[in-house]
């Protein structure tokens, strides 16, 4: 059987190797300082708590008062801007953007950014204006083009072991998906060597906000540069056929879909659990990198209908697990496919500091949460006794010792 990414995905082992895309995003931010000196992080005194402080060896952070022996590196020619005020960065950023033309990023704990929404908001209304406008144009006669805002959202809802509910909200998505727009991509780099193609992406744009999602932990590593790249430049998504035991040229009975980069490890797992206990079940494995308003893919490269259909088939039930609300997701897939075949699973405002699996468990989100949806749909009680107790024991170990059962 032949796989869509038969060719792009070039691992021995996917999943053996881990490692952060916190840290890939720093190594590639410090790259790009080396060779653009305009180019700025903004972060609200999180640069080294996320991970990007590999980009103090090539700047400091901007600082103009007397400097303590105790201080990171700090100058008034420091590119790092760090200020515990979302608002602020966010103004100066666009500043940045707007009035010299250059690039930055701006990084933020995930539950912190959905405070500058109203602004970013603002900000796209401005870039819709400037497409309108006949008095600013480019030397070729186009809308002006302005760099990308470009947003990094760490610390998310599934890896709060310390921080607790208050640290859980992956609130800007939805917001910024539900904005009538062809201006606004959410980025979902699924490991470490997407974070790259997602970086490259983001650079790249003119005219849009980016936001992409990502988690500081170590995670596998499921795909080679090549896939990334297709992903992006492809409508969004492709098959892991390394997951799957249905190949493009075969009918699915299920498919299984995930968006971000601990939801799909929980998919792709599910898949392994599914093939042991139900081995003769069709599955077939999808990953999004991207989504925009009411599309899977980019703002330059939505997902059509029939390269949807190769992927997610025209009958199979969809079980999508998302990186934040279920319904986000669930409202843009059902602009592809009957809204009655697809199941979501996502985050629920469930759970404060707990156990990394805990908290999936918490919001149905685990590897075993979709294997109950597939169980329950064939009539296993077998199975669902089978899953559900897994379940119930990780939840007494995590109480009881903090620590889960399951990694």
């Amino acid at each position: 059987m032949r796989y869509l990414d038969a060719e792009p995905n070039s691992i021995a082992e996917p999943g053996a190797e881990r490692a952060s895309s916190a840290k890939k995003f720093g190594e590639l931010i410090t790259r790009e300082m080396k060779r653009d000196r305009h180019l700025y992080l903004f972060s609200p005194d999180e640069t080294t708590s996320n991970k990007l402080d590999e980009t103090y060896e090539i700047t400091e952070r901007a600082w103009s008062l007397p400097i303590q022996t105790w201080d990171l590196p700090e100058s008034e020619r420091g590119r790092i801007v760090e200020l515990l005020s979302e608002n602020s960065l966010f103004a100066a950023q666009v500043g940045h953007t707007l009035g010299n033309k250059e690039r930055s990023f701006m990084t933020s704990y995930e539950a912190f950014f959905q405070i500058i929404s109203s602004q970013i908001l603002q900000h796209l209304k401005f870039l819709k204006q400037v497409s309108e406008a006949s008095w600013r144009k480019e030397p070729d006669g186009s809308p002006e083009k302005f760099p990308a805002v470009n947003l990094l959202s760490t610390s998310t809802c599934w890896r709060q072991d310390h921080n607790g509910f208050s640290h859980q909200s992956p609130a800007l998505i939805s917001t910024l998906l539900s904005v009538p727009s062809a201006r606004v991509n959410c980025l979902f780099p699924v490991d470490d060597v997407a974070a790259t193609a997602s970086f490259d992406y983001m650079l790249s744009s003119c005219n849009v906000v980016n936001l992409t999602t990502f988690n500081k932990t170590d995670e596998p590593r499921w795909i080679d540069k090549n896939h990334a790249r297709f992903q992006l430049e492809n409508g969004g998504a492709s098959i892991l056929g390394f997951a799957s035991n249905c190949g493009e040229d075969e009918t699915a009975d299920y498919v299984l879909v995930g968006a971000g980069d601990i939801t799909t490890r929980e998919v792709i797992y599910a898949a392994r659990i599914l093939n042991e206990d139900l081995p003769w079940l069709k599955i077939r494995v999808v990953n999004i990198a991207a989504l925009s308003y009411k599309a899977i893919g980019t703002t330059t490269a939505r997902l059509d209908i029939p390269t949807f259909e190769r992927y997610f088939g025209k009958h199979a039930a969809i079980i999508a697990n998302f990186h934040g609300y279920p319904e986000t997701l669930k409202n843009i897939l059902s602009q592809y496919a009957d809204p009655i075949r697809v199941r979501a699973h996502g985050f629920e405002e469930q759970g404060s500091t707990t156990t990394p699996f805990e908290m999936l468990s918490l919001n149905r989100a685990s590897r075993y949460d979709l294997a109950l949806d597939v169980a329950r749909d064939l009539g296993r009680e077998d199975l669902v006794a089978k899953y559900e107790n897994i379940l119930s024991l990780n939840r007494q170990h995590a109480r009881e010792l903090g620590t889960d059962m399951i990694s």
